[in-house]
């Protein structure tokens, strides 16, 4: 078993071999992945060593201290926070040595079809149709055809590969009858296009799938079992959203406490006091997201994610309207209305009208805060669930 120990010696004979003054970025990540320090508990060989989570700490210490190159979550969060943990958990061992390392060094951005048009809280209800191909012969027997629209797709105009449910059974009640598939979006059929957001910017898009041919090899999980394989998905997303590391007085804290030190003529009493409880909250959910991660076991968070998700899109909002509210009539402007297709999400580089506008969409991505307050209510809390009058009737049969 690897103790704290023997994992700072392994860090620093990695450094003293692979320098991160004279060793190419992308060099550095692709060794670091091979010797088991991007994700010190995923097993060997897949980037980890099978040590315990919280020693991650103790490799992202020593790296840091040796200011190493690191991958950038913000370009490549889904792959790895959303798509590495469920292929650790459902995956072949040939999707995990083909997919894994690429997806970690950032090479391969991944993306999620999961919501579509008709078929976002309530995700279940999903149309996407993946139709088995046993006509064919050849290489392409047994493929799976898929047809369907999917909306609201980060990145998906940078994405290499994508997480996608969709429908395998309309017989089967709407939870029972979807399975999961990684799609290649490079594949003919796949189309991306632009959705146009409230900041200007199009960092979401809508993904229109018209007989998109996808290998039976690339599914995950088994026939029929993607709601379940979904929900690890969903909750090492919220835990990515609501839990991600930070430093202290990280985040979107960051500017406001910055803009409440470089300009006096500001402040009043009133902001003052509202400013340190907002500080005082993002202390504490930054450590309960840091307790939260350390408890995890790799790939199968519970259900607390969910409320952290929760209260990180809450605290944004709250934060970005102090801001707004700090600058005054300053705060009414907005640097650019451009139609962009960003790489990142970047909370800390624009303008507070830029914060304020973004942080709207922190209570809707990632599951919607009316969703995440039955989860919690229900797995949480252990109060009764809602009645749902459709969870044992066939997908076909419910009214669209």
């Amino acid at each position: 078993m690897t103790d704290a120990t023997e994992l700072r010696t392994r860090t620093r004979e990695f450094l003293a071999e692979y320098p991160p003054a004279t060793t190419a970025p992308e060099e550095f990540l692709r060794a670091r992945f091979d010797a088991g320090l991007a994700w010190v508990h995923y097993p060997e060989g897949l980037g980890g060593l099978g040590a315990a989570r919280a020693l991650q700490a103790v490799v992202d210490a020593e790296l840091e201290a040796a200011a190493a190159p690191d991958n950038d979550p913000r370009r490549i969060g889904i792959g790895l926070g959303m798509a590495a943990p469920t292929i650790l958990a459902f995956g072949t061992e040939e999707q995990k040595k083909r997919l894994l390392r690429p997806l970690w060094t950032g090479d391969e951005v991944w993306c999620q079809l999961f919501s579509e048009p008709g078929a976002g809280s309530d995700l279940a209800a999903l149309a996407t149709r993946a139709v088995r191909d046993d006509d064919a012969s050849g290489e392409g027997a047994g493929d799976w055809i898929v047809n369907g629209q999917k909306v609201w797709t980060s990145n998906a105009h940078n994405a290499r590969w994508a997480i996608l449910i969709a429908r395998t059974d309309p017989a089967l009640p709407k939870h029972r009858g979807i399975s999961y598939f990684l799609c290649d979006m490079t594949d003919p059929g796949v189309e991306v296009r632009p959705l146009r957001q409230i900041t200007g910017e199009a960092e979401f898009n809508e993904v229109f799938l018209t007989d998109v041919r996808i290998p039976d090899t690339m599914r995950l999980g088994e026939i029929g079992d993607g709601w379940k394989v979904a929900q690890t998905t969903l909750m090492n997303e919220r835990v990515a959203i609501g839990g991600s590391r930070i430093p202290r007085e990280g985040g979107m804290i960051a500017p406001t406490v910055a803009l409440w030190r470089e300009r006096p003529e500001l402040r009043t009493h009133d902001l003052h006091q509202r400013l340190l409880g907002l500080w005082v909250e993002a202390e504490v959910a930054r450590l309960t997201g840091e307790r939260l991660r350390q408890q995890l076991v790799a790939g199968q968070p519970g259900p607390e994610g969910s409320g952290m998700k929760l209260g990180f899109a809450r605290l944004n909002q709250r934060i970005s309207g102090l801001e707004v509210e700090l600058l005054g009539e300053e705060g009414l402007l907005y640097d650019d209305w451009t139609l962009r297709r960003p790489e990142i999400v970047d909370f800390t580089g624009r303008d507070a009208g830029y914060r304020y506008l973004r942080s709207k969409g922190n209570s809707i991505e990632g599951g919607t805060s009316e969703v995440l307050l039955n989860i919690v209510a229900e797995r949480v809390l252990g109060l009764p669930s809602e009645p749902r009058t459709d969870k044992d009737v066939a997908w076909k049969d419910l009214a669209r």
